[in-house]
């Protein structure tokens, strides 16, 4: 029988004392750079964030890196506004697991700490590539519906959680989509082409792999669900997954080592990162 505690999707993490915190820096970032006269699009070029970040940042659902902070404060003229509050941003930024519903959280510490994370998806695109739009659209569709207050928590910490993609020294990741997942237009055609930007742009990083599993493959090795496998630092590699509300931190050896070989299968059969790019290029082009 599965322990109750197992099973809390629901549950929204306990208040951390960081919301109000991202809110009024979100605002004072928004401030000074129309004061400068840049666009979102212009100030992430100059501080390495693409412009839907940005936004996330100066709304408060996304946390603002320190370095980021470091930066902005002299590229907008802040004269230390900024730059004065990154010792309460670093502490913050340590809290990060606590936004994180409490069945979530053992994953995301070992997902925040990890060297290595690889990730098979087949119904919808993984939390840690998802633009803010399309999460919101995930959020907002799930059944039971879930309340505006939970959704936009929900929203940040997923974005939070995107943070690691950015870190350095970053974690080698890979990922298998199925093609089927490029092709659903979760939340209209905007959202699923700014989607596929998204993922066109992530799929460029050094340390991302991104492959397409085709529809067309005949001989599938995996028609369970998707799952994601973590190497944490000084740990042994693991395996979670999440099925109907059921969340599953798998640590047995033989276990994770099926899960394993499957996933090795999966990325021999799919296309090649290189091609599976072209794919999504291919994919925007038709839009």
């Amino acid at each position: 029988m599965t322990d109750e505690r197992e099973r809390r999707p629901e549950t929204p993490a306990e208040a951390d004392g960081t919301t109000g915190l991202f809110t009024a820096l979100g605002k004072m970032l928004k401030r000074l750079r129309e004061r400068k006269g840049l666009t979102q699009k212009e100030f992430g070029q100059l501080v390495g964030y693409g412009p839907d970040a940005i936004s996330s940042m100066e709304r408060g659902v996304r946390l603002i890196r320190p370095e980021v902070l470091e930066k902005a404060d002299e590229l907008l003229d802040a004269g230390g506004m900024l730059a004065d509050a990154i010792p309460e941003v670093r502490e913050a930024v340590g809290k990060v697991r606590t936004r994180h519903p409490e069945w979530y959280r053992s994953y995301a510490a070992l997902e925040a700490e990890a060297r290595e994370l690889h990730f098979y998806a087949n119904q919808g695109v993984p939390g840690l590539l998802q633009t803010e739009d399309y999460a919101r659209a995930v959020f907002s569709r799930r059944r039971p519906l879930l309340d505006e207050e939970t959704i936009e928590k929900r929203i940040a910490d997923r974005l939070s959680r995107q943070q690691l993609l950015d870190k350095w020294p970053a974690p080698m990741c890979s990922f298998v989509l199925e093609e089927v997942i490029l092709d659903r237009p979760i939340g209209g055609r905007a959202v699923r082409e700014a989607q596929l930007q998204q993922l066109f742009r992530i799929s460029g990083l050094r340390n991302v792999e991104l492959q397409v599993m085709p529809t067309g493959i005949a001989d599938h090795p995996n028609m369970d669900g998707g799952f994601n496998l973590l190497t944490p630092k000084k740990h042994p590699q693991v395996a979670y997954t999440e099925v109907q509300g059921y969340p599953r931190l798998i640590t047995d050896p033989e276990e994770v080592r099926t899960i394993v070989d499957r996933y090795g299968i999966m990325r021999a059969m799919a296309l090649a990162p290189t091609e599976s790019r072209a794919l999504i290029e291919k994919k925007l082009g038709e839009l």
